[in-house]
């Protein structure tokens, strides 16, 4: 192997194979990442047989010389045809889905920050290989199991680590919060489902099973309850990075309260996707069978779009049908014991997978019982979280230790979250 001057090695005017400016910028982040460690076959007279792409790289990269290899065995037929069968042999192979997911989730295991579109899947592509279709009876049981006991471990100001997640307990509205949970840091997406101001009693459930929520509970007027968006929304979108794709959940009652605040808070309504639940719930005329999910992108700059019409294997409308809690068995009733209007993991793992790539920020300032860092979890995403209630912070830690094995610790002392349950019980 020789390493020649790059303008000494010329282009084959008979290569048949093209490349595309995103091949090409493809190459070049493998050159940057690895090195050129693969040699451009030439041929007698320094003309490329195999290596063009990578050529092309190299001088878009300003490299001065590249690793070659002269095929002086080879007859002229012989060098022409290697070209034509280097490149089809190599559309002939395939992959191994299981090993490769294994490779990749091994590569990521040995580096957890490695930006595994080097070797030249895309995003969604790695999300779809790395995770595998949902498997909600299978998956190890990260339902709310515990309720929240009436008296909370956490304290109002307590921000709690949870591996690569944060929950802080806080008001959405309160800009000090913020501060403290993200720090420099923004948000790629926010999931929230804020409280509808509706009472939970007689609406959501009529067992009285459940509290009523700390605010937004259906005590305030309609013009307190739009302040009350605007300002948890204006603080989301000014934590966020331009282009980032907010979520927001709502009911049929106040989804125009929801656009009105929206349209003062954010860039752009991206669509209104709807919550299908398969089986009605409560309600007087109709009962309820279905919820509100506002897409709204803060910012001016681009957002990311994964799913591109089903390009990478996402598949996705505007529909969004995973069962609710109404629904015999299964994980999200399990999660109703415990917090009235849980969401689907899956719904949420989904909703995150469309618009946010691996080790992104995803946002939740109404965590509730902490579906959405359990999403986050399951997708390699990171979450921070904001939640009023410490009961509520508690049992989102609960879940978390349960489904992970990991411990919570206190940012402020180090201790676990059952070393500082001792403490303050």
């Amino acid at each position: 192997m020789v390493h020649r001057p790059i303008d000494e090695v010329s282009v084959n005017p008979t290569n048949a194979r093209t490349h595309s400016p995103a091949q090409i910028r493809k190459i070049k982040r493998s050159l940057e990442q690895f090195g050129f460690i693969t040699p451009v076959l030439i041929d007698r007279d320094d003309r490329i047989v195999a290596g063009h792409g990578r050529v092309r790289a190299a001088k878009a990269l300003g490299l001065g010389t590249v690793p070659t290899l002269r095929l002086d065995g080879l007859t002229e037929a012989q060098c022409r045809a290697y070209a034509l069968a280097d490149n089809k042999t190599a559309e002939l192979a395939g992959w191994d889905p299981e090993l490769l997911r294994l490779e990749l989730g091994a590569v990521l295991e040995l580096d957890s920050r490695f930006d595994l579109t080097v070797v030249g899947f895309e995003d969604p592509e790695l999300d779809l290989l790395l995770l595998g279709p949902a498997d909600t009876e299978q998956s190890p049981d990260i339902a709310a199991t515990d309720h929240p006991p009436a008296a909370a471990v956490t304290q109002t100001g307590d921000l709690w680590l949870l591996g690569e997640h944060r929950i802080m307990c806080g008001d959405a509205r309160d800009a000090a919060a913020y501060y403290t949970l993200l720090g420099d840091e923004r948000a790629a997406m926010m999931f929230a489902d804020p409280p509808y101001n509706v009472a939970i009693a007689g609406n959501v459930s009529s067992t009285g099973r459940h509290a009523e929520f700390a605010m937004a509970s259906g005590e305030m007027s309609p013009e307190a309850f739009r302040t009350f968006l605007s300002d948890a929304l204006g603080l989301a979108a000014r934590y966020s990075r331009a282009g980032a794709v907010h979520d927001v959940c709502m009911d049929w009652r106040h989804i125009q309260d929801l656009l009105s605040v929206g349209t003062s808070v954010y860039d752009a309504l991206l669509n209104l996707c709807v919550w299908d639940k398969g089986i009605g719930g409560m309600g007087s005329l109709y009962r309820s069978q279905h919820e509100l999910i506002c897409v709204f992108r803060a910012g001016k700059a681009r957002h990311r779009n994964n799913v591109q019409l089903g390009r990478f294997g996402r598949n996705r409308s505007n529909v969004w049908g995973y069962p609710g809690a109404s629904s015999l068995g299964g994980e999200l009733r399990r999660q109703s014991a415990d917090h009235p209007t849980p969401k689907p993991i899956e719904l949420v793992t989904d909703a995150i997978l469309d618009v946010t790539k691996a080790g992104d920020l995803v946002l939740d300032p109404f965590g509730g019982s902490g579906t959405t860092m359990l999403a986050a979890e399951r997708s390699s995403r990171k979450a921070r979280l904001i939640e009023l209630e410490g009961r509520y912070v508690d049992l989102s830690i609960r879940r978390w230790q349960r489904a992970t094995g990991g411990d919570a610790r206190l940012a402020d002392t180090g201790q676990t979250f059952d070393e500082v349950s001792g403490t303050r019980s």
